[in-house]
């Protein structure tokens, strides 16, 4: 097969003053031959991970023994006897008056937060949660948007080897709740409100409910964002105010950890049951952060970081870990594209000299399809513009080149909340291909796995990895055997982990994604569980069941239908249609009202009840039925012939 032509190769001087170049240099490797480094890199995993180590100059407080103790999946064992904290390394490398955080929001506006200030605050808060009973391993939980609020939350909680967990507030009380209940939280972290579209969105209310489901709560911290007056009520009882916790003086004391001492939950997304806690330890993220943001993403001092996230989406997790580097990371308060000024986030990076610009595919074609064309800002600081959150299509491409600037990297990057980074991306010495990633991450075992499990190349296959990554889940919360946790990633490939993605490995070094292989809902980069909105809708007397669907199209459009089965003699009409949507908006996520709501007959099951979400997303996407799901699997076999036709008739639709 003829390797085709890149779509963008960056200029030789710029590959040689990047960091993976000088990193390759450090070890005496080619610093502009990406697929013999990435070689070395998953041939000789303690080589690379301790370069890593010494190339970043982690400072630990005791050395560690070996850098891999133990490479079986599950239960790697990295850097045993090492004691570090991640919270020290976030902070070390900023300087006193130089800006560390640049918060802004949707109306324009931006505040600057020192790294002195950043210290400050993180101290003041760490103390404030001491004296509050937080210690090594307690857990302290955030209802906040992304503001540097949550930053120093997180900071302070690490700082004192307290684990982490965080959810936006457009997540329903009891869709926070039914992750946050499962930690036994100590302290509650929670905003006033939020900004979005133009409007302030009053989170009190929210916050009072949530903290009522969390009966081992001591205490909460209530941030006012939005100059909302206080609560006259309160649960718990000890309520602090963020001014009286962050502007204490007190020097910063992080507590050294062990290497996998829990730093953070983040939660998968519950497509069925409850969300599953997913835990990282500090060492596993510093490295990964280290690699993944230093080394792909080539940040360091005098750079910044403007990615649109949400503080429930691993992105969150890796923007904060900017800080890492010595670069400035950016937090954004309010919608992507609000309705008085679409192209708000061009505006803000040109004016704040944003390096590295972060957002998701549907982001960037929609700013093609509603004609916006940030070229009308000076835009020639953004080196970057990172993609991801679900596939990149080819013309993405073009249009980036054409309305942000032909010096422009576009890097799509592929990964996942599971290990809160990339397994593949692009680098500064890697080429381009439209619609392609251009490889596999460093010390990442990449392969694609067909149904037989052999590795195959230039064919459709799945996402596996072969060998361990610092940053793969130390363990499930509430999984104490581990059962949960090996059947999620290892029970198709022993030994092997299986992500969920379909992609090819094609023969020029390059990974095209073609989706996920499982029912996550993935609306413009925020994943939402399927079950989140199944329990929202269905609590509705009118509605018997339903069942969510997120599609991607060929033209790299997602399709998100909710099917509805309405209770005897109800109608689906516009009213019925209007309280599904407003249901799902308060219940579950306003980011995920769907784009149809369509009546039928039923939904599929298996046999045992567990409905077919993966096998109906396949039938829409027009995949043979024979291929998709077995009739004598499903407790109504005539409703595989009515998907299919209903697939068949949405891709014959006109398009336009």
């Amino acid at each position: 097969m003829k390797t085709p032509d890149p779509f963008f190769l960056l200029d030789p001087e710029a590959v040689a003053a990047s960091r993976i170049a000088d990193f390759a240099r450090h070890i005496g490797v080619d610093g502009t031959d990406y697929s013999a480094l990435h070689r070395w890199s998953v041939t000789d995993l303690e080589g690379f991970w301790g370069a890593v180590w010494e190339y970043f100059d982690v400072e630990a407080h005791s050395p560690y023994e070996r850098v891999l103790a133990t490479e079986t999946m599950p239960g790697a064992r990295w850097f045993t006897g090492a004691t570090l904290n991640y919270a020290h390394h976030a902070l070390r490398h900023l300087t006193e008056d130089g800006v560390a955080v640049l918060s802004l929001d949707e109306t324009g506006a931006a505040g600057e937060v020192t790294g002195g200030e950043l210290r400050s605050q993180v101290a003041s808060v760490a103390a404030t949660l001491r004296e509050l009973g937080v210690g090594q391993g307690d857990r302290v939980v955030g209802y906040l948007p992304n503001t540097p609020h949550a930053i120093v939350s997180f900071l302070a909680a690490a700082s004192l080897g307290a684990v982490w967990s965080v959810c936006g507030q457009d997540y329903a009380p009891q869709a926070a709740a039914d992750r946050f209940a499962q930690l036994a939280p100590t302290v509650l972290i929670a905003a006033d409100g939020y900004l979005f579209n133009g409007a302030r969105h009053d989170r009190r209310e929210a916050t009072l409910q949530l903290a009522a489901s969390l009966p081992t709560l001591k205490a909460a911290l209530l941030v006012d964002h939005l100059g909302l007056p206080g609560p006259t009520t309160a649960y718990p009882s000890l309520v602090v105010p963020w001014e009286d916790a962050a502007t204490r003086t007190e020097e910063l004391t992080c507590v050294p950890v062990p290497f996998d001492h829990p730093l953070w939950v983040v939660f998968s997304s519950g497509t069925t049951g409850l969300p599953k806690g997913i835990v990282h330890g500090h060492g596993g993220v510093l490295l990964e952060h280290l690699k993944t943001l230093g080394l792909h993403s080539d940040l360091g001092p005098g750079d910044r970081l403007l990615w649109y996230t949400t503080t429930h989406w691993m992105m969150w997790n890796l923007v904060v870990s900017t800080l890492l580097t010595g670069a400035t990371t950016c937090t954004y308060d309010g919608s992507p594209a609000p309705f008085a000024k679409l192209d708000v986030l061009w505006e803000l990076a040109a004016r704040h000299r944003v390096t590295v610009f972060g957002t998701s595919p549907q982001y960037l074609l929609g700013m093609a399809k509603f004609g916006i064309d940030p070229s009308g800002h000076d835009l020639s600081s953004v080196r970057v513009v990172g993609c991801t959150g679900s596939a990149l299509p080819a013309s993405a491409y073009p249009w980036v080149r054409d309305h942000v600037g032909d010096h422009t990297l576009l890097a799509s990057i592929s990964g996942g909340t599971d290990v809160v980074s990339g397994f593949a991306g692009s680098a500064p010495s890697t080429p381009v291909w439209a619609g392609e990633l251009s490889a596999p991450h460093l010390g990442v075992a990449l392969a694609a796995y067909d149904a037989e499990g052999s590795p195959v190349v230039d064919q459709v296959g799945e996402l596996v990895v072969t060998r361990p990554m610092p940053s793969m889940p130390l363990y499930f919360w509430n999984d104490p055997d581990g059962t949960r946790y090996a059947e999620a990633y290892f029970a198709s490939y022993p030994g092997v982990w299986r992500h969920g993605d379909w992609i090819t490995l094609t023969s020029h070094g390059s990974v095209i994604v073609h989706g996920r292989s499982d029912s996550t809902l993935n609306r413009n980069g925020v994943r939402l569980g399927s079950a989140d909105i199944h329990q929202a809708v269905e609590r509705l007397p009118e509605i018997t069941e339903a069942l969510v669907i997120g599609a991607e199209e060929p033209d790299g459009g997602y399709w998100m239908p909710l099917f509805v089965v309405p209770a005897a003699g109800v109608s689906l009409d516009d009213d019925l249609r209007e309280r599904i949507k407003e249901a799902i908006r308060t219940g579950a996520s306003p980011r995920h009202v769907p784009d149809e709501i369509l009546e039928v007959p039923a939904i599929p099951h298996t046999r045992t009840g567990k409905k077919l979400e993966v096998p109906v997303k396949r039938l829409l996407q027009g995949a043979p039925a024979e291929q998709v799901v077995s009739a004598a699997a499903v407790d109504d076999p005539d409703l595989i012939g009515y998907y299919t036709r209903l697939g068949a008739e949405r891709r014959n639709r006109p398009k336009g």
